[in-house]
């Protein structure tokens, strides 16, 4: 079942006794609360790990205007972009040595395919993202709407174990990470 931005708020708030919200714009502490925590909080979450539904590969267009310094091009990065994961280039995306400098990637390569974190649309978060991000946003709601530390300290834990509890469940659905040139592989052959 697929959460709009407002369910995931509503159902945070009634995780924390409040009354849910059926409008942003609502003239209440709940919908203000809401309104102005779910963006950052949301993409703090997806930023926090490589979520397979919310990492893309990209190739970037290359920019007329070089960088002042250390580099020789600069690319533009994609408008959904939220943080790289790695960059390589030609149609390999890994390995590029590069730095993200005012919403640019500059390197020294000619071609840049980039992986990276984007924030997708709230239809497509899969069920474990959806419980993670009700339990940060209910105990980031906590403490202004009722101002007890305790309660807030509590939620903030249960969202952390949910949140490696969610880690788990989508690292299983990719191919676990072989090890790459390691010296000590190496040396028993």
């Amino acid at each position: 079942m697929s959460l709009s931005a407002l369910e995931l708020c509503a159902r945070a708030l009634i995780k924390i006794g409040a009354a849910p919200i059926a409008a942003f714009t609502e003239p209440t502490a709940e919908a203000e609360v809401a309104r102005n925590l779910y963006g950052p909080v949301c993409d703090a979450l997806l930023t926090a790990h490589p979520w397979s539904f919310a990492t893309a590969q990209a190739s970037l267009p290359r920019l007329v205007a070089e960088p002042v310094a250390d580099f020789a091009f600069a690319f533009q990065l994609p408008p959904d972009f939220l943080r790289a994961l790695s960059a390589g280039e030609g149609a390999g995306s890994r390995g590029l040595v590069y730095r993200i400098v005012a919403n640019r990637l500059h390197t020294d390569a000619e071609e840049v395919m980039l992986n990276y974190v984007f924030r997708p649309a709230e239809g497509g978060f899969p069920p474990f993202f959806d419980y993670v991000l009700i339990a940060r946003l209910a105990a980031e709601f906590c403490m202004p709407l009722t101002e007890s530390t305790a309660r807030t300290e509590v939620l903030g834990q249960m969202a952390e174990m949910e949140f490696r509890r969610a880690k788990l469940v989508d690292s299983q659905q990719n191919t676990p990470a072989a090890l790459d040139d390691f010296t000590l592989i190496g040396a028993r052959s």
